[in-house]
């Protein structure tokens, strides 16, 4: 749930109820599929992701069905969606970012925190065996898992809790993948690694700044960190914080 600096997005729909009607019409016969190839050719192949298993899932998982109606033109614009909640979904290359670097193969299972629309699962879904993902808010994880199920991704299980605590009865996992910014790193998800296992996590205090590290555990338990670069990710919430905590 990445949010930048990108300029404001002008107005999707002129006003007017007959022009409403016209581009929402216009919008059913949107070639969802040449867009998202541009998306992945201009927005993500050309920021430097080479792996091909990753950008064939960021070409297959149809963006658009994860972003509200009302922005639902946008989808495969460069930069993050509002989903409700007060949370988004992630600006496109930071979702391939953060997959390429989570190494996923087709036998790992990895835990998600931070469900918000289910784009990310979906993308990992595509790559793994099985992906676990854990939403605070409980509309957004029931909208998430409904919407999952619809589009056919079996291998997803989702559920409502507190992320930070992750999903010890189906630990461990091959990769953790937090899309949501900590001020620290959450002990419960590194210890839900494999040895060999990497999370990705964004992690500092937003405005000071976050950064996107990658955190591989050896097979003594000790960690090697990485800093993939700036960003900025809404805050990790947690069980009994407030709103806008």
């Amino acid at each position: 749930m990445f949010r930048n600096s990108a300029p404001r997005l002008p107005p999707l729909w002129p006003a007017g109820g007959v022009l409403l009607a016209a581009a929402a019409c216009a919008a059913q016969d949107t070639d969802w599929a040449t867009l998202r190839a541009r998306m992945v050719e201009q927005q993500i192949k050309a920021r430097g992701i080479k792996d091909e298993r990753v950008l064939r899932a960021l070409a297959t998982v149809p963006r658009h069905e994860f972003v509200p109606e009302a922005v639902r033109a946008d989808a495969y614009r460069d930069g993050p969606l509002p989903i409700g909640h007060g949370q988004t979904i992630s600006q496109p290359y930071i979702v391939a970012l953060m997959t390429a670097e989570a190494r996923p193969r087709p036998g790992h299972r990895v835990l998600e925190v931070g469900t918000g629309s289910g784009y990310q699962a979906a993308v990992l879904a595509e790559l793994v065996r099985e992906v676990y993902t854990v939403e605070l808010a409980p509309a957004l994880a029931e909208q998430a898992a409904a919407r999952l199920k619809r589009l056919g991704y079996r291998n997803v299980h989702a559920r409502a809790g507190d992320g930070y605590k992750g999903w010890p009865e189906a630990a461990p996992f091959d990769a953790v993948v937090v899309t949501c910014g900590a001020d620290h790193v959450p002990e419960p998800l590194f210890e839900q690694l494999k040895p060999g296992g990497v999370l990705i996590i964004p992690v500092g205090k937003v405005p000071a700044g976050q950064s996107l590290l990658a955190i591989t555990k050896d097979a003594q338990g000790g960690r090697t960190t990485r800093d993939l670069g700036p960003v900025r990710f809404v805050p990790l919430r947690r069980a009994g914080d407030g709103p806008g905590k």
